[in-house]
């Protein structure tokens, strides 16, 4: 979760610490505090297992509507804890005071002094790096097949196209034939219709000459 958690004097992101918990390796985890009213804000941070965890700066002062980051260390365990889950909470109180002075009064977060002192409670989660690498592995694997499909996608519609061109081109030269055999048609047709013609004018020309020929007899 990368939520916030607001209260009235400040907001902590995100709402929950999270580990990438490795044996034998530290593991760290930013907080960030902002102060939401136009007054100086002190706060505290907490926590139900202090030996386990290093907290920089553990106390301090937010600026009128600025923020600040807490950096939060988990010191390196020996062993994962059972079905790493974890119990370990953390608190973080706010009051308002008065300045931005270096050294905090130790009644500062006491509530016995009369101080509205807020607090916002923080719990702790554990997450192996395999996880992680795991769930990388698979957006890298549904990635690549997105990436597979489209490029299938892409070949199947130029071959496609290609199947189409491929088509037309056929249909054109089936056309191209049709007219060259029309056309040779034609050219015979005229060519016998001149045969014929000069044929008949031949005919009729030696039958003018047999007619106007003198008889023998």
């Amino acid at each position: 979760m990368t939520g916030a958690t607001t209260n009235q004097l400040i907001s902590v992101s995100p709402e929950e610490l999270k580990f990438q918990f490795e044996p034998e390796k530290q593991s760290c985890c930013d907080l960030k505090v902002t102060n939401n009213t136009d007054q100086y804000v002190a706060f505290k941070v907490k926590t139900t297992s202090p030996k386990k965890y290093f907290v920089r700066p553990n106390t301090g002062i937010v600026h009128p509507g600025d923020s600040c980051f807490i950096r939060v260390t988990l010191q390196a365990q020996k062993d994962y804890p059972p079905d790493m889950q974890c119990k370990d909470k953390f608190l973080l109180q706010s009051t308002i005071v008065n300045s931005d002075a270096d050294d905090l009064p130790p009644d500062t977060f006491n509530r016995d002094s009369g101080r509205n002192v807020e607090e916002c409670k923080l719990r702790v989660v554990y997450a192996s790096p395999h996880s992680s690498l795991g769930h990388s592995e698979n957006a890298f694997s549904q990635s690549s097949d997105v990436n597979s499909s489209q490029a299938l996608q892409r070949a199947r519609d130029e071959r496609d196209a290609v199947l189409r061109q491929t088509q037309q081109l056929q249909q054109e030269l089936e056309m191209l034939k049709r007219r060259r055999n029309r056309r040779s048609d034609a050219g015979f047709s005229v060519k016998f219709a001149l045969v014929v013609g000069l044929i008949g004018l031949m005919a009729g020309f030696l039958f003018k000459l047999l007619m106007s020929s003198p008889s023998t007899e």
